[in-house]
C-alpha cells in the first residue's frame, strides 16, 4: 500500500490554510498535515488545530508544523525525516497533505517523494496550486506583497531569491489542478479573463476551477473513494457537475497502451482523477493506477481475494471528469487493443 501525499502551494493570503481546513473536517480521511507557512509561525497550526479534524491526542502524529525556513531549501534536514516519521505508522492513516510555504518552489517537494527512503511508501495524489482570484483580477498574483516580502526576509534558512512572477509561473508549471479563491468576489467575466490568463502557464490536461471559503468536494482534491456519485460546486453561482463513473472492462491490455491512452483521454474528457487496477497477461499481480490530470502512476500490489479481476487481462477504474464520455470512450479504446 502506498500512500497518497497531496501538495497545496500557493502564495501568502490565496486561501491554502482555508481550504485544507474545510478538507480535514469533510473529507472523513484520517490525514497527516505538514505545513511550513514561515514567517506566520504557529498561526496555520493552531487554524487547524481549531478545526477539530482529530484527537488531541492523536495531534502530535496527525499535524507537523516545520518553521525552520522554506521547505524546498530544508529537503534533507526537515521534510526527508518528517515523512520518514510519518511513514512508520502509515497504516493508521489515509493521505498527507503538505502545505507549503508562499515561497515554496514545488519541484524539489517533488523530486524528493521519489528519493529511496520514500518512493516505495507513496504516490503523488496531486499538486494543487491556489491562486488570489481577487489579486489576478488586479494584476498580480500576490494580494499583499510587503508580506511576502516580509516573509522572505524572515527566511534565514532560504537560498532561491526568484522573482515572484517566476515563482508563480513554477507553481503553475506543476499543478494538477489551479483553484481560484474568493471566486464569490468575482464576476463571471473577471473569472473567464483570469482562466485565459492561467491557461497559458499549465498543462493542457491542468483543470481550473473557482471556489469560495475552501469549499470544494474532497473528492476532487483528495481522490476517489466510491463510484457512481455525481458532484457538484457548492457555489451555485459557479456551478460546475463532476461526473463519476466505473469502467470494468476485460480485453487484451498492456501497460504501454494504458501509458499512452489514458493520458490523451484526460485532455479530452477533462479527467481530473482515475483510479483503478490494469490486470496484465502473465502478470499475478494487478498494476494498481492512479492519475490525475495527466500525472500518471503505477506499480504492481497484492489486492484482496475477493477483488474483481478478468480471466485473462483487463481494467477496474473509477474515473471523475468534467465531460460525459469518459467511460464509452476508455471500453472503445481498449476493446479495440484486443481485436488488433
Amino acid at each position: 500500500f502506498r500512500l497518497p501525499v497531496t501538495i497545496i502551494t500557493g502564495f501568502l493570503g490565496s486561501g491554502k490554510t482555508t481550504l485544507l481546513r474545510h478538507l480535514l473536517k469533510s473529507s472523513n480521511k484520517r490525514l497527516a498535515v505538514i505545513v511550513n507557512e514561515f514567517g506566520s509561525v504557529g498561526l496555520d497550526g493552531d487554524l487547524l488545530k481549531s478545526c477539530g479534524f482529530c484527537s488531541e491526542s492523536e495531534m502530535q502524529g496527525r499535524l507537523i508544523e516545520l518553521n525552520n525556513g522554506c521547505l524546498c531549501c530544508t529537503v534533507q534536514d526537515d521534510f526527508l525525516p518528517t515523512m520518514e516519521k510519518l511513514l512508520t505508522h502509515s497504516e493508521n492513516l489515509d493521505g498527507i497533505v503538505i502545505e507549503t510555504s508562499g515561497l515554496a518552489l514545488p519541484k524539489p517537494l517533488l523530486q524528493a517523494l521519489s528519493w529511496p527512503e520514500i518512493r516505495s511508501s507513496v504516490h503523488i495524489n496531486g499538486v494543487v496550486s491556489m491562486v488570489d482570484g481577487e489579486a489576478l483580477n488586479s494584476g498580480s498574483p500576490v494580494g499583499d506583497i510587503s508580506a511576502l516580502d516580509e516573509q522572505r526576509k524572515n527566511d534565514e534558512m532560504i537560498d532561491h531569491l526568484t522573482p515572484i512572477n517566476e515563482l508563480f509561473s513554477d507553481q503553475m508549471a506543476v499543478a494538477d489542478l489551479v483553484l481560484i479563491s474568493h471566486a464569490d468576489t468575482l464576476s463571471t467575466v473577471s473569472i473567464e479573463k483570469i482562466r485565459n490568463q492561467l491557461s497559458t502557464e499549465i498543462q493542457p490536461s491542468t483543470q481550473i476551477l473557482p471556489i469560495s471559503n475552501g469549499q470544494i468536494a474532497p473528492s476532487i482534491v483528495l481522490g476517489l473513494d466510491h463510484s457512481n456519485i455525481n458532484f457538484s460546486q457548492p457555489d451555485d453561482h459557479h456551478h460546475l457537475d463532476v461526473i463519476s463513473t466505473t469502467v470494468r472492462i476485460e480485453s487484451k491490455v498492456t501497460q504501454k497502451d494504458v501509458r499512452r491512452i489514458l493520458p490523451l483521454l484526460a485532455i479530452r474528457f477533462q479527467i481530473i482523477r482515475l483510479k483503478g487496477r490494469c490486470w496484465l497477461p502473465g502478470k499475478s499481480l494487478p498494476l494498481q493506477i492512479q492519475m490525475v490530470g495527466q500525472r500518471f502512476d503505477s506499480w504492481y500490489e497484492e489486492v484482496p481475494k475477493e477483488t474483481w479481476r478478468p480471466s485473462k487481462s483487463g481494467l477496474d477504474l473509477v474515473v471523475l471528469s468534467f465531460r460525459k464520455g469518459a467511460d464509452d470512450a476508455i471500453r472503445s479504446e481498449f476493446c479495440d487493443q484486443s481485436v488488433k
